[in-house]
């Protein structure tokens, strides 16, 4: 069985559970933090980054979860989530990047950093600033996604496809650490909440990061 090596707050391997659920693919959570630098780690991914999924029957080792989505929809036939026509899965993969990039550089990132290894490994307190700049950035994303879902069912057309798994990975976290504020974002929470009902996702929203604790919205399913 795979093996996937992730920590509860890495939004990429988020990705990569929820693609995976999605089409039926078995795996193991191995628990890994990047920042302990295990040789072992690094001996599976030089770069020493979440997430990476090994089968050690196979002796088959994949990185990046971009790279890890690409496989699954490459070898397994069940819920394609980058089909249609080559404009349609251009456009899903200009999704993807849009929240793996710009939304992790600009929230799920310095939020991490504010609040989880600032907390766990340096031991020092949030930077206040920065905190109120990830929120005001992630305003500017969801209201993105507000005008995406006002003339889409799903964030890259009429079927759920990688894009709002990807998209769904990274709020995910976000939330977890406080970094969202719903309000006036109806179309993107709604969007979300029918996300968050689904079987692959609720795993995640049962697990918690030690001594960081999520609001009490963040695991509400209704609403």
């Amino acid at each position: 069985m795979w093996q996937l090596f992730q920590f509860p707050l890495c939004p990429f391997s988020r990705k990569v559970r929820l693609l995976m659920s999605e089409k039926g693919v078995g795996y193991e959570l191995w628990r890994e933090n990047p920042w302990e630098g295990r040789d072992e780690f690094f001996a599976m991914n030089p770069a020493g980054r979440t997430p990476v999924l090994h089968d050690p029957e196979r002796k088959l080792t994949l990185c990046d979860s971009r790279a890890i989505c690409e496989y699954f929809e490459e070898t397994v036939d069940k819920n394609p989530l980058i089909s249609g026509t080559a404009s349609q899965r251009a456009e899903i993969r200009r999704l993807i990047a849009l929240f793996d990039e710009s939304f992790f550089g600009d929230v799920t990132g310095p939020l991490l950093h504010e609040r989880m290894k600032k907390r766990l490994i340096m031991r020092e307190p949030p930077d206040s600033g920065m905190l109120r700049n990830s929120m005001r950035l992630a305003h500017e994303h969801l209201y993105y996604i507000d005008y995406l879902i006002d003339h889409r069912p799903w964030l890259a057309g009429s079927t759920l496809t990688l894009a709002d798994l990807t998209a769904a990975a990274q709020i995910s976290v976000a939330d977890y650490l406080g970094g969202i504020d719903w309000s006036s974002h109806e179309q993107a929470r709604g969007w979300y909440l029918v996300l968050k009902s689904r079987p692959s996702f609720r795993p995640l929203l049962s697990e918690r990061m030690e001594v960081i604790q999520p609001p009490s919205h963040y695991a509400q399913v209704d609403g």
